[in-house]
């Protein structure tokens, strides 16, 4: 199997999966067009040249019919699932740039929220970072271009561009009821996706906040520089909230980092006979380039302490894909100890195909299943030790979107929409108490901005206030831990039969 697996990533090229937008999206990518096409409906074709031609002859202006085709190929994909997309010319540019961790934008994390762009996340030390943006952020305007009714790809154009040029986003935050005018300066944004510091001695904290293409080599770099500082290791957190994904191949290099040689670290299975692959902890899954092997040279400069230092990893609703890859394979291989809150839940592999010289077609082809065979997919990764993010309660996790509230996403098993299922009376009073819950940290967070204005009102991640990770010291450290009492897993959707 592995020799097959190596020789399909040698023709396929890089694969990812993941969720990021300044715009990364969740993507596997390969490096050539199928060339056999499933037969063709005639009359449908038929029906939908009737359109273009009565809408090119009759509209009440002239249309430009490349983007009227283009519309409707965008239209087709984007009716699939929130994960499947058609990419022009200038957004596969800006996808491509995206997944390097370097592109010329405003710097970040975003998705679609009845018709408007929300913010997940601003990207540390971005233009937005320092701006003031945050996560729940509503953007309505785009210069002088109104949000409402463009894709997410038409918003990440329009707020793309040449460094040092300047946008303005008029935003809507919600928790204090107003809109703003913010003016941003676009620069080169270089994600720093891995960050590391000995929080006392003996204990290291390890962030990855995107797999990138350079997120491996950073990992090994910054994790030796550890070592160097303290060869006495006895406890590490792999911080993995709010990561929201990325390659899939530097998933399967991290956790190759802390198992042992060769054993399952994710399984994919769709259509395709390619889709259906197993990845294990060896350097033939998640070297894609051959030459050196950066989790080797980790392992041997570090006389192999990540394969048996103790092990936490922090996990929230904002970590998805190819973090809960990670998080998962670490899980069932019984390696760390899971704490945080349940995860995201994307399990869906996307396949990204070029479809001319500049254009492409990023698709969902494949779920992906954890090393006990279970898939995460509308459902994420149930920690084992339930935490808070903060001493006073898990005060805004109710605001965070995950896979199952997107419109149109996968089930968990047979590909049907799960939202298409009519709901029972439990599930209506479960959404009915989430709302409430939702309320009650909206309300929260206002009444939190108001006192506070312009602050933090989740501590930083890494800092000495961070509650979740004194937790996870003192779950390294044999000491009591401060269990949420309230976050509980969330109910499996219903399935269809």
């Amino acid at each position: 199997m592995g020799k097959q697996v190596s020789h399909r990533l040698k023709i396929a090229g890089w694969v990812a999966v993941g969720a990021v937008a300044g715009a990364l999206t969740t993507v596997q990518l390969q490096a050539v067009a199928r060339n056999t096409l499933a037969p063709l409906p005639l009359e449908e074709l038929q029906q939908l040249a009737a359109v273009f031609g009565m809408v090119k002859t009759d509209y009440v202006e002239p249309v430009d019919e490349k983007q009227l085709i283009s519309d409707a190929i965008t239209g087709m994909v984007a009716s699939l699932d929130p994960h499947s997309q058609y990419f022009d010319k200038k957004s596969f540019k800006e996808f491509r740039e995206g997944t390097s961790g370097r592109f010329v934008g405003v710097g970040i994390e975003i998705t679609m929220e009845d018709g408007l762009v929300k913010v997940v996340t601003p990207i540390e030390d971005s233009p937005a970072f320092r701006a003031g943006l945050k996560s729940g952020d509503l953007i309505t305007k785009i210069d002088d271009t109104a949000v409402k009714g463009l894709s997410i790809n038409d918003a990440v154009k329009l707020m793309r561009g040449e460094p040092r040029t300047k946008v303005l986003l008029t935003i809507f935050r919600k928790d204090e009821n107003r809109s703003f005018p913010v003016t941003i300066t676009r620069e080169e944004i270089k994600t720093q996706s891995v960050k590391t510091k000995l929080v006392e001695p003996g204990y290291a904290w390890v962030r990855v906040s995107q797999f990138q293409d350079r997120t491996i080599e950073d990992f090994s770099r910054k994790v030796e520089a550890l070592y160097k500082e303290d060869p006495k290791l006895k406890g590490v957190v792999l911080d993995l909230r709010n990561d929201p994904g990325g390659l899939l191949d530097a998933a399967v290099a991290l956790s190759a980092a802390f198992l042992p040689e060769n054993v399952t670290v994710v399984s994919t299975n769709g259509q395709l006979a390619d889709s259906k692959s197993i990845y294990t902890a060896a350097p033939q899954h998640y070297l894609r380039r051959g030459g050196t092997d950066p989790i080797k040279r980790l392992t041997e400069n570090t006389k192999g302490v990540l394969k048996t230092v103790p092990l936490v990893v922090l996990v929230n609703e904002g970590s998805a894909s190819a973090s809960e890859i990670v998080a998962g394979a670490l899980q069932d291989h019984k390696r760390a100890t899971i704490l945080g809150s349940q995860t995201f839940g994307k399990g869906s592999v996307q396949t990204v195909r070029p479809l001319g010289p500049d254009t492409g077609l990023k698709l969902t082809t494949a779920r992906y299943y954890t090393p006990s065979g279970k898939s995460i997919q509308a459902t994420g990764i149930v920690p084992d030790v339930m935490v808070d993010e903060t001493l006073e309660g898990n005060v805004f996790a109710a605001l965070r979107t995950r896979e199952a509230d997107l419109q149109k996403h996968l089930g968990n098993g047979n590909g049907a929409k799960a939202t298409e299922q009519p709901m029972t009376d439990a599930e209506r009073a479960a959404e009915q108490l989430r709302e409430q819950e939702r309320e009650q940290a909206r309300k929260r967070l206002e009444e939190e901005s108001r006192k506070n204005p312009g602050q933090r009102l989740v501590p930083e991640f890494g800092s000495e206030k961070d509650f979740q990770l004194q937790q996870a010291l003192n779950q390294l450290k044999g000491r009591p831990v401060m269990v949420s009492k309230t976050l509980t897993e969330r109910p499996p959707e219903k399935k269809e039969n």
